[in-house]
């Protein structure tokens, strides 16, 4: 192997890594220069996505997969090879680049490391939907799933999600939130195939990402507007207005499922009221069940979330039921239902 021509030129040799998640030919100004600039431009992947616009663009890519003492050949002379990476990254050059290095006796040519394209914040959303459509078509019960059917999930999911933060565990935390991520591509994948027989139309992610983008430049014009805002307080002010003319509604209390925890209901309602400034006073009654909802409107205005401090209350009830049996204080990860 000779590594070097007669006047000791070593050459140089350009790595070039491509995201797949960008759109192939969006490459940044030093790796167009880098490619114009090269003696030769390799590539092992013959179907490599970005090939097409290199050439469109009067690249010459030739389709080789060399060894680390070929490339370093290639070089002689002061040569400049650019390899276009494939997905792997080209371990097994970079390997053998880093032994010959190593063995100090090959001149080694400059050898850099080029990022043609970057991700952008988000970018491994992208991954979960390609992700999410192969399961949808290759799992034998992915396939067969449905929103109703999904329903119970996304609800399990949430609470997981809530307990993550009220344990304060961030790693859990992480983990959830990618649980309840996954409940929201796999339903807009649903969605996707739509049923029109039965007046379904079908929409994707990227529908259901426009809708939340219009919703919060719309429900925030201090932020995207000429509107100000200095408080909390008259942020949500502003957000049910707007809400509201949005759904049309008639009373501050439409639109609060009634279906969600009694607790949690009572504080939604007594936000809504409070908020409205209306004064309302509360129903009377005998029961288990009036005592109750005064202890959540009662919370609500001092700013507790009623369902979570009972939740708290509930877990320290729990460690006491523990202690009485001479266990540690501390339940399973299963939570108060087991």
């Amino acid at each position: 192997m000779n590594a070097t021509s007669p006047d000791g030129a070593t050459g140089r040799i350009v790595l070039l890594t491509t995201s797949h998640r960008v759109a192939p030919g969006l490459l940044s100004w030093p790796a167009w220069q880098a490619l114009h600039g090269a003696d030769r431009v390799l590539c092992a992947d013959g179907a490599h996505p970005q090939l097409p616009y290199l050439r469109e663009a009067g690249i010459a890519v030739e389709e080789a997969t060399p060894t680390a003492e070929e490339l370093v050949d290639a070089c002689a002379g002061g040569h400049t090879v650019v390899v276009v990476a494939t997905g792997e990254g080209e371990p097994h050059l970079t390997d053998g680049l880093a032994r010959l290095a190593g063995s100090g006796r090959v001149a080694m040519p400059e050898l850099e490391l080029l990022p043609a394209s970057y991700d952008l914040p988000g970018a491994r959303l992208l991954d979960l939907v390609q992700v999410m459509d192969r399961i949808r078509a290759e799992c034998p019960w992915s396939s067969q799933q449905t929103h109703k059917g999904l329903a119970k999930y996304g609800i399990e999911e949430a609470y997981e999600l809530v307990e993550a933060i009220e344990e304060g565990d961030r790693d859990e935390l992480r983990e959830e939130l990618g649980d309840v991520l996954l409940q929201v591509v796999f339903h807009a994948r649903i969605a996707e195939e739509g049923s029109p027989e039965d007046g379904e139309e079908p929409f994707s992610i990227d529908d259901v990402a426009a809708g939340i983008v219009t919703k919060l430049i719309h429900r925030h014009p201090h932020v995207f507007g000429d509107e100000t805002a200095t408080t909390p307080e008259e942020v949500k002010a502003h957000w049910l207005r707007t809400k509201a003319v949005e759904k049309r509604r008639e009373s501050v209390t439409d639109g609060i499922p009634l279906g969600q925890p009694g607790l949690a209901l009572a504080a939604k309602l007594s936000s809504r009221i409070r908020t409205a400034g209306l004064d309302v006073p509360l129903p009377t009654g005998e029961g288990v069940g009036y005592a109750l909802l005064a202890t959540a409107v009662e919370a609500e205005a001092a700013g507790v979330d009623p369902e979570a401090a009972l939740r708290v209350a509930a877990r320290a009830y729990r460690d006491a039921a523990r202690a009485a049996e001479g266990l540690d204080g501390q339940g399973t990860a299963e939570g108060l239902d087991g």
